[in-house]
């Protein structure tokens, strides 16, 4: 079987998951609408983008806390917010199709499944279309072979990756800036160090000139391992940290028992410095005691400059 090739897309029609399904199991997904691309005025003052991570906890049947009882809820919680920018980790297929319907007809959304085509988890970036309008997009996988679909060489527990999109504001008067969405692995610390390493090589052959958003769950808490030293070395920002104002700080993954104050954040937004982060969140909603996911979602609102 020939190596697969590095697989970047220019953003130009609408590539629909009927199409990318029939023409090759490993091929990316997408659901990318049309849209206006030509860059807005700009007017006065920039109204900030709202950008959301999230791990979902990927649809199971298992209760009490299946997909099917969950999914009212994460419904509710992202119809209240209504990011601009989501990039969540480990959605499956349905539970992705799932969301882009609830979310309504403003949401499209660029992902693949980390094992190729429909199969496996997500790192699915969803956006507002009118807000944003992607440009161009990328996926690659965090192993020793990362344009390999579905490698993994350095002894994690699970296959991971990278969703990479480039987005323009049409609010911004055009203003581009790129969104890297990823998982890192939950089992190996070796497999996350090399992971790391892996992100910032590729983040260091990006366009230093657009601003850059990471989200993603990265199972290592914020400034307590060397997974968290290697993205900030890279050039990257800690929204939570450099945020003007900020909620209340729980840990992001609660696996359903109660919250914990002052507890570990494994869930980041990262930024490049020049973004201006207004407000920071870990966002706690629930309804009637049932949480949307075993993570709490973090979020961040921002300006580009």
């Amino acid at each position: 079987m020939p190596k697969p090739s590095r697989v970047t897309r220019r953003v130009t029609r609408r590539l629909s998951l009927k199409t990318a399904l029939a023409a090759a199991v490993a091929a990316p997904l997408s659901s990318t609408a049309p849209s206006a691309v030509s860059a807005a005025p700009r007017r006065g003052s920039v109204p900030r983008l709202e950008v959301m991570s999230f791990n979902l906890r990927f649809a199971s049947t298992s209760e009490p806390h299946g997909w099917a009882v969950r999914r009212p809820v994460t419904r509710a919680l992202l119809r209240r917010e209504r990011p601009h920018v989501i990039g969540t980790q480990e959605g499956l297929y349905q539970q992705v199709r799932d969301i882009e319907a609830d979310l309504g007809g403003h949401y499209d959304w660029i992902g693949t499944g980390r094992a190729g085509g429909s199969r496996d988890e997500f790192m699915a970036v969803y956006y507002d279309t009118r807000r944003l309008a992607p440009l161009e997009y990328d996926h690659y996988w965090l192993s020793g072979t990362p344009d390999v679909i579905g490698s993994n060489t350095w002894g994690g527990g699970s296959i991971r990756m990278v969703t990479w999109v480039r987005f323009r504001d049409l609010r911004d008067g055009g203003r581009e800036f790129s969104v890297l969405n990823t998982h890192l692995d939950n089992a190996s610390q070796y497999a996350r160090a090399h992971a790391a390493s892996l992100i910032a090589e590729r983040i260091a052959g990006l366009d230093r000139a657009l601003p850059l958003l990471v989200t993603g769950d990265f199972n290592v808490a914020a400034h307590g391992n060397p997974v968290y030293d290697t993205l900030l070395g890279a050039g990257l920002v800690d929204s939570w940290d450099a945020a003007a104002g900020r909620g209340p700080l729980y840990g992001t993954f609660h696996g359903y028992r109660p919250l914990v104050p002052d507890g570990d954040r494994i869930d980041w937004i990262l930024t490049t410095p020049g973004v201006t982060v207004h407000r920071a969140e870990i966002n706690t909603f629930s309804r009637d005691g049932r949480f949307p996911s075993d993570h709490l979602p973090v979020q961040a609102s921002l300006t580009l400059g």
